[in-house]
């Protein structure tokens, strides 16, 4: 048999050189998306059990931003903690909390709404703030709803082929229920981008926190950029003279919930703090501090740090007497 010919080996090489470019490409491709997503296609974020048993639930920040948005868009509407749990199992089921533009015939969204089934057009269901909303205007009309098992609540609504499905996602559901409402405190972190280039700064959290907790979100949640010389926050908005951070005051935002119950100001003010850390990746934010802890980009332990200067029963417990804002600082 005869010897391949130079110029055949030359061929070889040059296709065996340009195989090995296209994959160093692809890989270098998906690093660069990982990096501007805040690489959603791996979990980069973590929720702990505030009762010391180890229980934990790892997730991406895409799924973190969308479960802050079902939480924000339940407790604006006064809904119990009951009610976020059963919408975040259905979302986990329907969509693994994301916001996708496929499904079952016409399904679409976190909650695999169908347009045909009255649930709204292609857009508003894709806006995950309203898919959000319109669950909850359905399971309001459940009767009993916080008292049916969470498979059976979700089922009235979503009308699913499998009924029994969303029970699986409720242990995961009920621990994150707990920390983006605020009950658990200092248990939700995530990576975060350290060092990321900022989008809009603090006008994008701003925009962010009006759209998850409602248009007029900004008014009872007191959202203003404070000035380093002010004392105290002023009802108009000025920017830090770093330009950089956000002061979200805590005061009492909603009426009693559907089940009767009221959440604390610090309740409150933990759910501010998660969810500016479930936004991280999106918002580029680097630090969130509330109640003596403080919360940094980079940080993955799923652990909130004493800050600096914070009262040391403060910082143990994550409470505090004077626990009146959440402060927000966002990339340089």
């Amino acid at each position: 048999m005869p010897a391949p010919s130079p110029t055949r080996r030359r061929r070889g090489r040059l296709f065996r050189f340009g195989a090995a470019f296209v994959v160093l490409m692809s890989l270098a491709g998906y690093l660069v998306m990982q990096y501007i997503t805040g690489g959603t296609g791996t979990p980069g974020c973590r929720v702990v059990s505030d009762q010391g048993d180890g229980t934990a639930y790892e997730f991406t920040p895409e799924q973190a931003v969308n479960a802050a948005t079902i939480t924000a868009v339940g407790t604006a509407r006064g809904v119990p903690e009951r009610a976020v749990a059963i919408a975040l199992a259905t979302a986990i089921q329907e969509s693994a909390l994301r916001n996708i533009d496929h499904g079952d015939r016409d399904s679409l969204g976190l909650f695999q709404q169908r347009p045909s089934q009255g649930w709204g057009t292609q857009k508003q269901i894709m806006d995950p703030t309203y898919a959000a909303d319109i669950f909850y205007e359905h399971l309001l009309k459940v009767p009993d709803y916080t008292r049916l098992p969470l498979t059976v609540a979700a089922q009235r609504v979503q009308r699913s082929g499998f009924p029994e499905a969303y029970a699986k996602h409720e242990p995961d559901a009920v621990l994150l229920a707990a920390a983006l409402t605020g009950r658990s405190a200092a248990t939700l972190t995530c990576a975060g981008r350290p060092g990321a280039t900022p989008a809009e700064g603090t006008e994008a959290v701003r925009s962010a926190f009006a759209r998850d907790f409602g248009g007029d979100g900004l008014e009872p949640a007191g959202a203003v950029v404070s000035d380093a010389a002010a004392s105290t926050p002023t009802p108009s908005p000025r920017v830090e003279s770093n330009g950089r951070t956000l002061t979200l005051p805590v005061t009492d935002d909603s009426d009693d919930s559907d089940d009767g119950t009221r959440r604390s100001l610090t309740q409150r003010g933990w759910q501010l703090a998660h969810w500016a850390v479930a936004n991280a990746s999106d918002l580029h934010i680097e630090r969130v501090s509330y109640a003596g802890r403080v919360w940094t980009a980079g940080n993955t332990d799923s652990r909130w740090r004493p800050e600096a200067g914070a009262g040391t029963a403060g910082a143990e417990k994550g409470t505090a007497d004077t626990a009146d804002s959440v402060r927000v600082v966002t990339a340089q």
